[in-house]
This record gives structure tokens, C-alpha cells and sequence, in this order.
């Protein structure tokens, strides 16, 4: 059996890097990815001691040294691309970046979003969910353009709103759920299967109308 060539990720984080964590999970088992490097803008990123302990390269870029966001936007791509990635994951990088550097990983980068987007763009988005009484939330991946959370959709998770739920708890269990449709993403790019064609996502060969959709997967007792 001919052993799947493993496809090179670069992950940029801002923070405590649970998604990061999922990632590298699936890499010790059988997701075919070899994380290359974690690139962080914040020193004080937990997800950077993540990184670490699984022996990875990691980087700081930290853009409060750069005078304006084109400045950091193109060092940081020139950093990432020393690295040789085939596609770029951003797991809470907490940075609106420049339509340069999306232009320069264009088919090439991931973002994961707190919502059932075009749903709750940008931040607070649980609060939002429960402000309006949504029945459903969720979380969704998508190839990134250069609008702010509102690249061609490729998975989305459904996510119950509970009666009695908080800010906090609906965040939780979200997040259990990012978990699981980021690493299955990546699994289906890293295997060949998806692609971006100009705005147009296609997986298996068919064009997608929208995103997969998967339903909620009761996390294991810890």
C-alpha cells in the first residue's frame, strides 16, 4: 500500500489554539497533513506551547512592530511561505487581513467561523445567536476571500440551542463541534477532493450549491 503524501500546513493563531490542538490530534493519528509551522501575533498565545509540545516550529510576528497592516500582511506571508505550505489555517487568528495576502493564498487558505454563516459575521456571534432566538447555531468552515467571514462556504455543523443555554455554554458546545468539521475539511483538501475554482467550491468533482452540512456529534466524556 502506497502511504498518502502528507500535505504541508502552516496554522496561524492568536490565542489558546483548540482548534490548533484538533489538528494536531489528527495528524498523530491519520489526517494526512504535517504542520510545518504555528505563527502566532501574540506572544502570550497558548496555542504557541501547544505547538511545542507536539514539535513543532512555531514564530511570533507580532504586528504592533509593523507601522500599518500592508507592512505585517506581506512579512508575514513572505514567513509563511518559507515554510512551503499547501494550505494556510487560520484557527483563531484574531487579524482582519489585506486583500494582498488574501489574493497570495487565494484556494489555499481556511478560516473556521463561530456561526452558521452568512449568519452573525464577525464577533459575539453567540450572543447574537441567543438574542434572536435561533433555534440553530453553528459553526462553518469556508475558503477565505477578501470579505471579512464571507468566503465560498465548504462544511457547516447545526448546533441545538438549548432553553436554559448562556453565552458561554452555546460557545462550548460549538466549540466541540469546530473540533471535529476543521480537521474534516482539511482532511478532504489534504486528500485531493476539494478545490476552489475560481469562487466555486467543488468536492468530488461536482460544483457545490452550498455547504456540506453535518449534524451535531455528541462529544466523548472526558
Amino acid at each position: 500500500m502506497i502511504e498518502q503524501k502528507k500535505l504541508p500546513l502552516v496554522v496561524l493563531i492568536s490565542g489558546s489554539g483548540s482548534n490548533l490542538q484538533a489538528i494536531i490530534d489528527g495528524a498523530a493519528a491519520d489526517l494526512p497533513v504535517e504542520i510545518r509551522a504555528v505563527i502566532s501575533n501574540r506572544t502570550d498565545a497558548y496555542g504557541l506551547e501547544r505547538a511545542r509540545k507536539a514539535g513543532i516550529a512555531t514564530k511570533v510576528l507580532d504586528h504592533k512592530d509593523y507601522a500599518d497592516r500592508e507592512g505585517y500582511d506581506q512579512a508575514l506571508g513572505d514567513l509563511i511561505e518559507t515554510y512551503e505550505p499547501g494550505l494556510v489555517i487560520l484557527a483563531g487568528f484574531m487579524r482582519i487581513l489585506s486583500a494582498e495576502f488574501v489574493s497570495r493564498f487565494h484556494g489555499r487558505m481556511f478560516n473556521i467561523h463561530p456561526s452558521l454563516l452568512p449568519k452573525y459575521r464577525g464577533l459575539h456571534t453567540h450572543k447574537r445567536a441567543l438574542d434572536a432566538n435561533d433555534e440553530l447555531h453553528g459553526a462553518s468552515v469556508h475558503f477565505v476571500t477578501e470579505e471579512l467571514d464571507g468566503g465560498p462556504l465548504v462544511l457547516q455543523v447545526n448546533v441545538p440551542v438549548e432553553e436554559d443555554d448562556t453565552e458561554e455554554s452555546l460557545a462550548a458546545r460549538v466549540l466541540t463541534q469546530e473540533h471535529i468539521i476543521y480537521p474534516t475539511a482539511i482532511r478532504w483538501f489534504a486528500e485531493g477532493r476539494l478545490k476552489m475554482n475560481g469562487s466555486q467550491v467543488v468536492k468530488d468533482g461536482i460544483p457545490l450549491d452550498g455547504p456540506v452540512t453535518m449534524s451535531y456529534q455528541e462529544p466523548p466524556p472526558s
